[in-house]
């Protein structure tokens, strides 16, 4: 770590880190002890099995759910899958799930050479998706390397949301032109909540567009032509978050996408999804994330949607320090670590801006190698559009100011309507604009060492630090993680969700002794 333009003690900061690692590592063993229905799913997937039922019913899901039935989650269902094959159920996957949909086949727990041979053949066919991954992987480096890399940082992220994946693109390729580095299609909303992946290219959405395989592929493909029309590689995001986290992230690095969210807490404070269930999937998603090359963005920038930005700042340090300790652990390096936080104080509290600079420095300098991803404001957006575009420029001057790596564009229509392409336009140009005139402020800026914004980070980090000790230090439910004690108790974004409740709890099994999942044992280089 260099010389601190903050005035932070390097001791306080390996506290920091030690105190995130003791209060993650026990989640980290409950998802090691555990698996979920979209776990098992996103293995099938990466075996090769996708499409749905006439429907719409993935058979992935047909297939898991009827295996379940038979011999149960807790063991995985790789050995009854690849065993019924083996025994000449069916000649493939899909013939397999169509005739398990069907009621034509029982599935059993294989015992001694015939686990053996069932273990076998499903790593091998697994193994092949893994394979596929790391050809995008490669795929995306060759491109880079042939058509150029977006020319500067931050890089310029930009939504687009139309709900009909043929609109999304000539909205995406338009936005691209202008100087979008990053397109997010955001998910259409609720999509969190279903528990399975809706299949093929979807014009239904609503605020958003349905995450699918197919509608990556088409905006992979539509952005691909735009990069070597540009001569600069235009990365694409999606969400893979919510009930069915494991699968899409799986889809994400079949198709190449370059930035997924992916956050540890953000599905279980907002969407009320089993806390349990939540870190047994963002741990899978994560590795395959890692192996796919693939930048995740994190989302405490939410937290400050429903807590105060000045009171609750420090619980967006202490996340932010939780999502590098769950990220790495997943095999995810520093670069790929879009850690996230906003600028959400309200204009109206004396030297917000301060404040504002003052936690987004702090940041910069507690994860100098991470991308960091900074969001604009949103809360106190009031619909006066002439207020949203001056405040949308003082968040850009402090990205500017302070290194970030990713900077959301913010909308003086936030609030108001789903923005339209000149609306984009105009923030887009309020953007250049503030980059061009800033230039490289960053290294003409030297906070006072006792001044407002080096003490204010001080404060900051001191309070997460604190917070970190009484989450370690928390015995209120004997047995159960600390941190899913402080999750209960509204600690982060003010929302209580305790562990044992929540939406997908069903879908969560404790693995059996001889439990077996080829993704995992790949991923983690087990064997």
């Amino acid at each position: 770590m260099a010389a601190s333009q903050l005035g932070i003690d390097r001791a306080d900061v390996r506290r920091a880190r030690t105190l995130a690692r003791q209060v993650g590592k026990p989640i980290v063993d409950l998802a090691r002890r555990h698996t979920t229905v979209s776990v098992e799913r996103a293995t099938l997937r990466l075996a090769g099995l996708g499409g749905a039922d006439p429907d719409g019913t993935p058979w992935v899901n047909r297939l898991a759910d009827v295996v379940r039935a038979d011999t149960g989650l807790e063991h995985g269902v790789s050995l009854p899958v690849w065993d019924a094959l083996l025994r000449g159920e069916a000649e493939d996957l899909l013939t397999l799930a169509q005739k398990a949909a069907a009621g034509s086949v029982t599935f059993r727990l294989p015992e001694g050479r015939d686990s053996t041979r069932a273990a076998g053949a499903s790593r091998k066919a697994v193994a092949a998706g893994i394979r596929q991954i790391d050809r995008q992987r490669v795929a995306r480096e060759k491109m880079i390397a042939r058509v150029g890399d977006a020319p500067s940082k931050p890089w310029i992220y930009l939504i687009v949301a139309t709900g009909d994946i043929h609109e999304d693109i000539p909205q995406a390729q338009a936005a691209a032109r202008e100087g979008a580095d990053v397109i997010a299609v955001i998910r259409s909303t609720g999509q969190s909540l279903l528990d399975f992946v809706p299949e093929g290219a979807t014009r239904e959405g609503f605020a958003g567009t349905y995450a699918t395989q197919e509608n990556f592929r088409l905006m992979r493909a539509a952005l691909d032509e735009t990069s070597r029309e540009l001569g600069r590689y235009v990365r694409l995001t999606n969400y893979a978050s919510g009930l069915c986290m494991p699968e899409i992230a799986t889809l994400a690095g079949l198709e190449r996408l370059d930035m997924m969210l992916n956050d540890s807490m953000y599905g279980i404070l907002f969407r009320d999804i089993n806390p349990v269930r939540t870190f047994v999937d963002q741990r899978f998603s994560r590795q395959i994330h890692a192996r796919a090359g693939i930048i995740i963005n994190t989302g405490e920038d939410n937290y400050l949607t429903t807590a105060d930005a000045v009171e609750a700042a420090h619980t967006v340090t202490t996340s932010q320090l939780l999502n590098e300790y769950f990220a790495k652990e997943a095999g995810l390096e520093d670069w790929q670590l879009g850690l996230g936080h906003a600028f959400e104080i309200d204009p109206e509290v004396p030297d917000s801006f301060r404040l504002e600079l003052a936690h987004a420095m702090l940041a910069r300098e507690l994860f100098p190698d991470a991308p960091l991803k900074w969001m604009p404001p949103t809360r106190h957006m009031t619909g006066d559009i002439f207020k949203g575009y001056l405040l949308d420029g003082f968040f850009n001057l402090v990205g500017a100011m302070t290194g970030q790596g990713i900077l959301l564009v913010g909308m003086m229509t936030e609030a108001v309507v789903t923005p339209w392409i000149s609306d984009r336009d105009l923030a887009l140009q309020n953007v250049r604009y503030v980059m061009n005139a800033a230039g490289n402020l960053r290294e003409d800026f030297h906070p006072s060492p006792d001044g407002f914004i080096a003490t204010r980070a001080r404060e900051v980090l001191g309070e997460a630090v604190d917070l970190l000790e009484e989450i370690k230090a928390d015995r209120s439910v004997p047995g159960q993680p600390p941190l899913l004690s402080a999750i209960a108790d509204g600690t982060f974004g003010l929302m209580k969700r305790p562990a044992d409740k929540g939406k997908g709890l069903d879908g969560v099994a404790r693995k059996a002794p001889g439990y077996y999942n080829p993704a995992t044992e790949i991923l983690e280089g087990t064997k």
